[in-house]
Parts: C-alpha cells; sequence; structure tokens
C-alpha cells in the first residue's frame, strides 16, 4: 500500500455496529514491519485451513511458507483493535493496470461482524481515488468470495482451485 497514504502509520477506522455486543468499536490499520511476518503466517494457516483441506490442498508448512516468501511488509498493512490487539493484514501492491488485494486475513473471532467490510470499504475508497481497478483470488468456495462481490468483484476466469476476481473504481455499494 502507498505508506504516503497511511499518514504516520494508523489510519483509524470504526468496526460496522454489531461487534462488541452491538457497539461500534474501534479499530486501525498500522503498517506492517518484518517482524510482524510470522504472526501473519499463523493467521493465515489458521484461517486458510478449512479450505484448503476441502480442497485438499492443506500443507503444514506451504501454507506459512507461502506467506513468507511473499511477504511485502512496504505494502501490507496490520488491522489492530482499539486495544492493541492483533486482529489481522491486509496487501494491497501495486500492479500494471491497478492494484492486487491480497494477504486479507481476520482472526476467526472477528469474522462474519462486520469489521472484513469496514476494513474493505476503507481500502477500496483509498483505491476508487487513484481510479485504477483492483484484483484479487480467493479459493474455489470460499465464504470470502460472498464478501468481495458485495463489495463489487465480479468473477473474471476460474480454474477448480482460484477464483480471479476484479473490481473497477467505484464499482459495489461501499456501504454494504
Amino acid at each position: 500500500m502507498d505508506t504516503s497514504a497511511r499518514a504516520g502509520g494508523i489510519r483509524p477506522g470504526r468496526a460496522a455496529p454489531g461487534i462488541g455486543a452491538g457497539r461500534p468499536i474501534g479499530w486501525a490499520l498500522r503498517s506492517a514491519e518484518p517482524a510482524d511476518v510470522e504472526a501473519i503466517a499463523e493467521l493465515r494457516a489458521t484461517v486458510m485451513r478449512p479450505d484448503l483441506e476441502r480442497l485438499g490442498r492443506f500443507d503444514e508448512h506451504r501454507v506459512r511458507q507461502r506467506l513468507r516468501d511473499s511477504f511485502s511488509p512496504q505494502h501490507t498493512s496490520v488491522i489492530v483493535m482499539a486495544d492493541g490487539t492483533f486482529a489481522g493484514c491486509v496487501t494491497v501492491r501495486p500492479a500494471e493496470d491497478g492494484r492486487w488485494l491480497e494477504h486479507f486475513y481476520l482472526a476467526p473471532a472477528l469474522q462474519s461482524r462486520g469489521l472484513g467490510s469496514a476494513v474493505l470499504r476503507t481500502l477500496l475508497k483509498q483505491i476508487d481515488a487513484d481510479g485504477v481497478l483492483v484484483r484479487l483470488n480467493v479459493l474455489q468456495g470460499s465464504a470470502a468470495q460472498r464478501l468481495y462481490e458485495r463489495h463489487g468483484f465480479t468473477v473474471e476466469v476460474q480454474d477448480p482451485i482460484d477464483v480471479h476476481m476484479v473490481r473497477r473504481p467505484g464499482a459495489g455499494a461501499l456501504g454494504t
């Protein structure tokens, strides 16, 4: 992610109502540091395990090593809750025709409670301001695909393992 957009490394945000017993809770994005790689690799293994097992592709070592091999702290943000708790991460890296959204993982206890949508809205607002498209891929059958579709992503191409999606600037309802 463009570090110039990080204003001091932390961007405050508010999670959607419904998180934290019906009241919004605070969250922020901070720039990732090289030392974050192991926590992110562990979160990736935890979050992706059910889908990778369903697809017959889970490998205890490989799931972590692929993150380590592609970790890009300069384009990665760590999601932290108001109390400083590590909640997840997201990478937005430059691409020839826009941006790639990758490694968007939330701690399981925080999934399906509005935080992912709140973070995604914040990121997409910034990307839309640049007037570029954004691409990502998800595993076949992943619940994350529905999240991305609600935010204007459409399937571009798919194979038995991956679904590649694209979102044009301004597509989808950012208020969702």
